[in-house]
């Protein structure tokens, strides 16, 4: 299975700072967003630290099978899903030690989005910490992958709120699980079998609080051979319904 990929960020129509950040590594397979949080300037500085731990850590581990891994290996997991979450839990500790040394950066952290794909390989693995999101694209239908690491989704998921209800939520962006908040961080990791033919969208919460599934499908729909095109929409739409956040898209295409 082959891929083509496109990614495109943008501060929003509120925000002067873009927090967000994100990496398309094709020879590795790896295409990661992650959304920073924190204050001043802090957020784009751990979303920034994600981006570029994971990315070393996958250009090091490809070119030197000895290389020193910071975490010992899950043997429940395949080592390419290993090596997925290992450089995931690297870069929050390499945040959470940034913020405890420097007052400065006290309380940043990051959602980190990723997924990783291997040329002539039907399989990929995402994984995910806090409500950056991942979905599928498929036969015009749009699935939502990851699940959000968020208060708001707790309550859905308790049947304390419906999914109507939840758009007047309060505190829609309390987030319970993200990059440097401990030492140690649970990360949620898939196999999914991907068809040809199939997109992925990874993207921060400026987009999916800005738009519907049922908008980010019809947008889709519209460029089956553009992801560009598509990426710049999707862009353009969450800025015209207020833009009140960074908006960032990642779009893997898989093809025979």
């Amino acid at each position: 299975m082959k891929c083509t990929s496109y990614g495109q960020t943008h501060p929003g129509m509120k925000r002067e700072l873009n927090e967000d950040n994100f990496s398309i590594l094709e020879d590795e397979g790896v295409f990661v967003v992650a959304d920073g949080m924190g204050g001043h300037n802090a957020g784009e500085i751990a979303s920034e630290i994600t981006i570029d731990t994971i990315a070393k850590f996958f250009q090091a581990s490809s070119k030197d099978e000895d290389v020193t891994w910071p975490y010992k290996m899950d043997p429940s997991l395949s080592v390419n899903a290993n090596k997925l979450m290992v450089g995931i839990k690297f870069a929050n500790r390499t945040i959470f030690r940034n913020a405890s040394a420097n007052t400065a950066y006290a309380g940043m952290g990051t959602t980190v989005v990723a997924i990783l794909t291997k040329n002539g390989d039907d399989e990929i693995y995402v994984a995910h910490v806090g409500d950056s999101r991942c979905y599928c694209f498929c036969e015009d239908e749009l699935i939502q992958v990851t699940e959000d690491h968020s208060l708001l989704n707790e309550y859905i998921k308790a049947g304390q709120i419906t999914k109507e209800q939840a758009k007047n939520f309060p505190h829609k962006n309390v987030i319970m699980r993200a990059l440097g908040m401990k030492d140690n961080v649970l990360v949620d990791i898939q196999k999914k079998r991907v068809k040809p033919g199939e997109t992925y969208l990874l993207c921060s919460d400026g987009l999916s609080d800005m738009l519907t599934d049922e908008e980010i499908a019809d947008i889709l729909k519209k460029y089956p051979d553009d992801i560009k095109g598509a990426a710049q929409e999707l862009i353009d739409q969450a800025n015209a319904n207020g833009g009140k956040d960074n908006i960032t898209v990642v779009l893997v295409k898989f093809e025979k």
